[in-house]
């Protein structure tokens, strides 16, 4: 089937990530302990998502009620949050990320992102960098239960689009979204832009390896000639 949809990763992708992380997890960690959590339970090597999964293992043990749960992630999430919006105050857009948008549209692709970032901090770039316009859909975390590699976030944007799994690309940075279009049988590109090797997007999924966005073009027209 012909491609009719791509979907893009945010930070490291279109933009350049330079969010704080050492300090957003310190931030949270220091949070987490001052909760009753042991501090042995968490390390800065991990993402806020894998300290909150800890954190509702903990709990689920201790029996305690899923409220307390919801109650953390909502605070974790809330200094997640002040750290991206700071950081969409000083991100840059990687050079000829509107051209590349505006060529895809003309080719009457639908375009959207999937991003574990919030709401907030997206809207505040895409609006920045003045391409929210470009956009069909913009899926982030606070629109799903769970987050990339999990399938389910994907999946919501695929059906925010309109579009089954064979008439979708998506292009990101991390092995996450490798992993996540591997899981739901979706060409996937990954960028070298971000934080991720070219090997380990390979290995992770990558069916395409591109050093900029906009190489995809080329990629995605040859992919079109064969139907």
């Amino acid at each position: 089937m012909m491609i009719k949809a791509v979907i893009f990763d945010f930070d490291g992708t279109l933009i350049t990530f330079n969010l704080d992380i050492k300090a957003c997890r310190s931030e949270i960690i220091n949070h987490l302990i001052q909760q009753g959590f042991p501090h042995t339970l968490f390390s800065k090597k991990e993402t806020a998502f894998d300290m909150l999964e800890k954190v509702r293992h903990y709990l689920k043990i201790k029996g305690i009620e899923t409220q307390k749960f919801a109650k953390i992630k909502m605070k974790v999430f809330t200094i997640v949050e002040s750290f991206e919006l700071e950081s969409a105050k000083t991100t840059k857009m990687f050079q000829g990320i509107p051209e590349t948008l505006i060529e895809l549209r003309k080719m009457e692709l639908k375009i959207a992102l999937c991003t574990i970032s919030g709401k907030k901090a997206t809207t505040y770039s895409l609006k920045r960098f003045q391409i929210n316009q470009l956009f069909d859909a913009v899926i982030t975390r606070d629109s799903v239960p769970e987050v990339k590699p999990n399938p389910i976030h994907l999946q919501t944007t695929l059906d925010a689009l309109n579009v089954e799994h064979s008439e979708a690309v998506i292009i990101g940075d991390s092995t996450k979204d490798m992993a996540c279009a591997s899981k739901l049988d979706i060409l996937a590109v990954g960028v070298t832009t971000g934080l991720s090797s070219k090997e380990s997007l390979i290995n992770t999924g990558a069916h395409y390896i591109v050093s900029s966005v906009n190489e995809i073009l080329p990629i995605i027209q040859w992919l079109n000639q064969k139907y």
